[in-house]
C-alpha cells in the first residue's frame, strides 16, 4: 500500500516532531521545579501551604494550559495541511514557538510572563481554526 501526501506536507511532519521538544521543554520545567519547590506527587499543584505555591503553580500551569489544546492544533495542523501544507506547517511552527516564550515567560515571570508567548501562540492556532472553516466552505458551498 502507498500512502500519497501533498508536495510539502513533510513540514506538517517535521512540526510535529518539533512539537515534542516543546512538550519535552514545558515537562522538565515540572520536574525541577517540583523538587526545587517539594511538590510531591500526586498533587497537579503545590498546596496553597506551600511557601512557593505560585511559582511552582506557574510553572505547571504552562505546561497544563499547552497540553489543553495540544492535540486539536496539532489535528487542526494535520487536517488543514492536507489541503495547505505549508501555510499550516507555518500556523503550527508559530504555535510551538509560541508555547516555548508562553512557558519560558511564565515560569520565569510569573502570570505577566506569560503574556507574549500566549499572543504570540495565537498566531499559529487561530489562522489554523480560520483555515479549518475556510476548507469546510470550500467542500461543501463552493462545490
Amino acid at each position: 500500500m502507498t500512502t500519497i501526501f501533498p508536495h510539502n506536507y513533510g513540514y506538517v511532519f517535521a512540526v510535529m516532531g518539533g512539537s515534542f521538544f516543546m512538550n519535552t521543554y514545558l515537562a522538565m520545567n515540572v520536574v525541577s521545579a517540583r523538587k526545587k519547590y517539594n511538590v510531591q506527587y500526586p498533587n497537579l499543584y503545590a498546596p496553597p501551604s506551600n511557601p512557593n505555591a505560585d511559582a511552582f503553580n506557574c510553572i505547571q500551569r504552562a505546561h497544563q494550559n499547552t497540553l489543553e489544546s495540544y492535540s486539536v492544533v496539532m489535528l487542526q495542523m494535520f487536517a488543514c495541511g492536507l489541503v495547505y501544507p505549508v501555510t499550516s506547517a507555518v500556523c503550527g511552527g508559530l504555535w510551538v514557538l509560541g508555547r516555548f516564550l508562553y512557558g519560558y515567560g511564565y515560569s520565569k515571570f510569573g502570570a505577566q510572563g506569560r503574556m507574549f508567548g500566549g499572543i504570540f501562540s495565537h498566531l499559529g492556532d487561530i489562522p489554523l481554526v480560520v483555515l479549518c472553516f475556510k476548507i469546510a466552505y470550500d467542500l461543501t458551498v463552493k462545490k
